[in-house]
């Protein structure tokens, strides 16, 4: 960056900062309504104060960097169905959920479930919110960011610190990130969201913008190169504008083509059959029951500040894709030289470091180029890898598709030999084999089965490590890196709305953990606990909540992750499909027994476990239908998850219904007239969400 971007990026982070202390200054922690004003900002939150910072608190590197790439691989634009659905989503939860948990005066998700449910369902849910929320998308967004470092400042080392390095990078944004939650509370965030999600919108303008701006003026021959569809040719480019050449190289038929919204049943993330139930379920989970989402409208002034803020937020989600998943496409089409150099540099410090003979007996073409500034450090940290001569426990065997073996077909021909030999004494082969000659598509087969069967049948003595041709995690670094002016401040600004996004969600997320072990945990082992010690407990719970994900996050891009928006997703399918069905329970079904908390809890993470890793437990390996549910996308077991604890929750009801319904508590100070005027723009975005999957079915 130039001076002048270095001065407009500090001017912009010092600002958000400041403005959210001075806003929170009034927190009286001190007071009888201490753990109120620090943990719900005093329950006085208005509505636009609650959209945008239900906008800054979700969209972050976790979307920026993990979205975009997959957007950049085959998933193009279907991945906006989490952003287009959630819209569907919020309108749903302001006039269903926000209703019952405002009426209540809860200041945790889990404690809506001691009202309606027990104790123990409480205390479950707290453990497993907590430990879920400080180690996925806490950790998952501090290495989001740091890519966003790491991507623009390889190469740059003040006083000693080498910016490339993923570990500094999770270390700058996880402190920074701490320093004002720790100090300000759900005011200063929401303070600070507002400045930070108006900022990031426009970053995100300015991208695109940049992006088509480069599309426009790139050679057709270039671009023909990235194409996905068989009909386009460079003539037919020529003359395109910006938004048609992105179209023409992009609307493919499937599974190629990048413009659909709706993807084949076989597709391994979102099928069609996960937009009528599986993806339903976290955008229900994350927007209307994730606590470091919900205390935002719990902190609403009234019911209808909290209405119009979500449906609000609703709205700016129908903005997101075009100013995050379609640059992340454009990456792919503008800068595919640049991915291919990432992913060379990142499986290259894989293969210094856990199979240095194979890495030196490799052509050029998979080590970095020496002679470029940006790569000093990545050289430094393999020449260490090979001088240390680290031999691992277990021997690697590696995998990759057809895009790495038509990139390296020498070097794919060269692993597979390598593979095999790690097979002599360990593990016999039988079934399949591999000619002299193959094909790169059949050297990927290959080692895609070579590694399943170490997985299946020799996990303890091998491990497998996956190599990839473009690392599109680095999709939207690489716009920022590529696109955006030097010295103009342009650069400056943007870094610091991605900054400012990272720093906000991770804020949020923080302040909901140490919400939830305050006063869903510590408050009731201590119960005479004061105000102001609940929210020095919370501070406390700030400082080593970040601490754990800050050592997690750099070991998140290891390729068997499968992008770090997928990780995020993934993982939390342990807890979501449970929680929501015994939401929905506690809701809609009056009737339904105290105990059916407790059995959907504990029944959803078993079934979701063995539905996932089926195919390496002992005894299970045997059964064919669960090996079949193992190969779904992971929203469809969720979507199966879902469906069997609602039957089981229904035949409980049914065969031991309560007596009469639960009366939950009533918080007699919260205004609950209802706003009519946020019921008809709800329908509007509804109507939006439509149009808009009809433009790209």
């Amino acid at each position: 960056m130039g001076a002048i971007d270095i001065l407009v990026f500090v001017v912009f982070v010092v600002s958000v900062i400041s403005i959210g202390l001075w806003k929170s200054k009034g927190e009286k922690t001190h007071s009888e309504h201490g753990a109120q004003d620090y943990f719900l900002a005093g329950r006085g939150l208005t509505w636009w104060l609650i959209g945008f910072s239900l906008i800054a608190a979700n969209i972050s590197t976790e979307q920026f960097v993990g979205m975009s790439g997959k957007a950049a691989d085959w998933l193009g634009m279907a991945i906006a169905s989490y952003e287009w659905m959630a819209a569907i989503t919020l309108v749903v939860v302001a006039f269903l959920f926000l209703p019952t948990f405002l009426k209540s005066g809860i200041y945790t998700i889990p404690e809506f479930l001691e009202y309606r449910y027990n104790t123990f369902a409480r205390t479950v849910m707290a453990l497993c919110t907590m430990v879920i929320l400080v180690g996925v998308p806490t950790a998952s967004v501090i290495y989001s960011g740091a890519k966003v470092i790491t991507g623009n400042f390889q190469g740059v080392a003040p006083f000693g610190i080498d910016l490339g390095d993923i570990t500094v990078g999770c270390w700058i944004i996880g402190v920074l990130s701490a320093v004002y939650v720790f100090a300000g509370g759900l005011k200063a965030c929401a303070w600070a969201d507002l400045i930070q999600g108006t900022a990031l919108v426009l970053g995100g303008v300015v991208i695109a913008a940049f992006a088509f701006s480069v599309l426009a003026d790139r050679d057709p021959q270039e671009l023909i190169q990235t194409a996905r569809n068989q009909e386009v040719t460079a003539e037919s480019l020529q003359n395109a504008g910006p938004v048609q050449r992105f179209w023409d190289l992009n609307k493919g038929p499937l599974p190629d083509g990048k413009t659909h919204m709706v993807r084949d049943i076989k597709d391994k993330e979102i099928p069609w059959t996960a937009l009528l139930i599986g993806l339903w379920i976290p955008n229900f989970f994350y927007w209307g029951l994730n606590q470091y989402i919900t205390q935002r409208t719990l902190g609403s002034r009234s019911l209808a500040e909290g209405q119009r803020g979500i449906v609000f937020a609703a709205f700016l989600k129908l903005i997101i894709p075009f100013i995050v998943v379609i640059p992340g496409i454009l990456a792919y089409n503008l800068f595919q030289g640049q991915l291919k150099h990432d992913a060379v540099n990142r499986n290259a410090l894989l293969l210094s470091s856990d199979a240095p003979d194979l890495y030196v007996s490799l052509s050029d073409t998979m080590k970095p180029d020496r002679d470029q500034v940006r790569n000093k450090n990545t050289v430094a940290r393999i020449e260490g890898n090979l001088n240390r001569g680290r031999t691992p426990a277990k021997p690697f065997v590696y995998k990759f598709d057809a895009m790495f073996a038509n990139l390296h077909p020498q070097d794919a021909a060269a692993v597979t030999a390598y593979n095999l030999r790690q097979l002599d004494g360990k593990l016999t082969i039988d079934g399949f084999s591999l000619d002299e000659n193959a094909s790169p598509q059949a050297l990927a087969d290959f080692s895609q089965k070579l590694a399943g069967m170490v997985s299946e049948r020799a996990a303890d003595t091998l491990s497998t490590e996956t190599l990839v041709a473009l690392d599109y995690d680095n999709a939207f670094p690489t716009l920022i890196r590529e696109l955006l002016p030097i010295g103009q401040g342009i650069k400056g600004f943007v870094l610091a709305a991605i900054f400012g996004a990272v720093i906000s969600s991770i804020a949020a997320m923080l302040n909901s953990a140490s919400t939830i072990f305050a006063m869903d945990i510590y408050r009731k082992l201590r119960t005479g606990a004061s105000q102001y010690e609940l929210v020095t407990v919370g501070r406390v719970c700030v400082v080593a909540f970040v601490l754990i994900a800050i050592l997690i996050a750099p070991s998140l891009g290891h390729p068997r992750f499968g992008g770090i928006f997928t990780f995020i997703q993934e993982f939390q399918g342990f807890i979501s499909s449970g929680i929501l069905a015994i939401f929905l329970f506690g809701v809609l079904v009056h009737r339904a027994p105290r105990y059916v908390g407790t059995v959907g809890l504990l029944l959803n993470p078993v079934l979701y476990g063995i539905f996932k890793f089926s195919p390496q437990i002992p005894g299970l390996k045997s059964i064919g239908v669960l090996q079949t549910i193992a190969t779904w996308s992971f929203l469809d077991r969720m979507a199966l998850c879902f469906g069997l604890i609602i039957a089981v929750l229904s035949i409980m009801t049914l065969v031991r219904p309560l007596a009469k319904p639960v009366e939950l508590p009533v918080n007699p100070k919260m205004d609950m007239t209802s706003s009519q005027g946020a019921k008809l723009f709800g329908g509007v975005v509804i109507l939006l969400t439509l149009v808009l999957y009809v433009i790209f079915w």
